[in-house]
């Protein structure tokens, strides 16, 4: 009979912050296995269907969540016979029950967190639902403000610019739950600057031999479409059919809409713009108390963090999530 259990390891934080590009690296470990389903979000339903969330494409991605717990460890039934069971889901951080769910079913698991730039994060998030037709507001400093409402009116964690950067909080919580020493915090530059370096640190957390990885994946980022009419019509039709793909097999919508985002990416530029410093200090502002308790939280210095004229982009890296 199969040995059905929860997971060895998660990768549960933080979304855009190159969490997918370390899932691939850790699936060429012998000595690992991670799910097939990459965020399966098991952990963020507890054995009961997903919340009915509204914002645009939510109720047809919820489709594609698995929830019950007899599919969910069904994942790991190809897992060789002493291998590490792990997934991803960088939501989990973000999720304060998912936190205590995990904690409560995996005890003993580790634990692997990669955070990024608050303000770098929140802009690769809109910008990925931006160049998927699914975010309507052509600016992430307005988009971010009506972050409390759309919470309010029950759009998904993906849409949370601002919540999903509170690292501070969120790691407050999790040591409550979790003894420090099954917790690695990485940084995603470390993913994007020193990979080798950064895999070895994972293999040894794990407790599984080093191994050469033959590549990190890079991230599958588009070209930018600015605003314009053709992305403001195509945007509607994607955002209606996203609503409509609910009613339908998961991979109906994806085929269908292929085509229709191809043509919203079609003409882009491979320069997206930047942040200036003055959207930059609007978005850090109140995250600042937040970074400040990261900052007591691992007693780490994310100075680097918290001025708003630093250079470079905030999409800087070659990888994402």
């Amino acid at each position: 009979m199969t040995d059905r259990r929860p997971p060895d390891f998660f990768l549960l934080g933080v979304p855009k912050a190159g969490t997918t590009a370390l899932h691939a690296a850790l699936t060429q470990h012998p000595g690992l296995y991670l799910s097939p389903v990459k965020e399966p979000k098991y952990y963020l339903c507890g054995d009961a269907p997903p919340a009915a969330y509204r914002g645009p494409g939510d109720a047809h991605s919820q489709q594609e969540w698995v929830w019950r717990r007899d599919d969910y460890l069904a994942l790991f039934d190809g897992a060789p016979e002493g291998a590490l069971r792990g997934e991803s889901t960088p939501f989990y951080l973000y999720h304060r029950d998912a936190r205590r769910r995990i904690a409560e079913d995996a005890p003993a698991a580790k634990l692997v967190v990669v955070l990024r730039d608050p303000v770098d994060r929140a802009y690769s998030n809109w910008m990925h639902l931006w160049m998927d037709g699914l975010e309507p507001v052509p600016d992430l400093v307005a988009a971010a403000a009506l972050e409390e409402q759309r919470i309010a009116d029950g759009w998904a964690p993906f849409w949370h610019y601002r919540g999903l950067g509170r690292y501070g909080e969120q790691l407050q919580d999790l040591y409550r739950h979790v003894p420090r020493e099954q917790v690695l915090v990485l940084r995603y530059r470390e993913i994007v600057d020193a990979p080798t370096a950064t895999l070895a640190r994972v293999f040894a957390f794990l407790g599984v031999p080093s191994i050469e990885v033959a590549e990190i994946p890079p991230d599958n980022s588009r070209g930018y479409v600015g605003p314009g009419v053709r992305n403001a019509v195509l945007g509607r039709v994607i955002r209606a059919g996203a609503w409509a793909g609910q009613f339908a097999p998961p991979e109906h919508w994806r085929r269908l809409s292929a085509p229709l985002v191809g043509q919203l990416h079609r003409g882009g530029s491979a320069d997206r713009p930047r942040l200036t410093p003055e959207q930059r200090a609007t978005l850090l502002e109140p995250l600042r108390d937040d970074i400040a308790l990261l900052e007591e939280v691992t007693g780490e210095s994310f100075a680097d963090w918290l001025d708003p004229q630093r250079a470079g982009s905030t999409f800087a890296g070659r990888r994402g999530s």
